[in-house]
């Protein structure tokens, strides 16, 4: 069963470019430390603060494990005042195409 972890960020909307460098840093580490990046999504319409990221894992060990590796990877964060996350940046799982 797969996991999926959305997670929701509060970004200054003045330093975008910043966070949407972060945000590509990411897309290497992801994948190295052994989850999927499904995507980064900036704000476009709407409010302009808000940025979302979605992330997937094979099981809940796989997540377990790329969180143990991917600690010591982190880059460093775009601006002074971090992003940042909100409660549902808990692992959910996917729905199951299994009956």
């Amino acid at each position: 069963m797969s996991i999926v972890c959305h997670i929701r960020y509060e970004i200054d909307p003045f330093q975008r470019e910043a966070f949407e460098a972060y945000a590509r840093k990411w897309l290497t580490i992801i994948p190295a430390c052994g989850g999927e990046c499904l995507g980064y999504f900036l704000p476009h319409e709407g409010t302009n603060n808000i940025a979302y990221a979605l992330l997937s894992f094979d099981s809940l060990a796989a997540y377990e494990a790329y969180r143990a590796r991917e600690r010591p990877t982190r880059p460093a964060r775009p601006t002074s005042r971090p992003p940042r996350r909100s409660a549902s940046s808990s692992p959910r799982r996917a729905p199951s195409s299994r009956r």
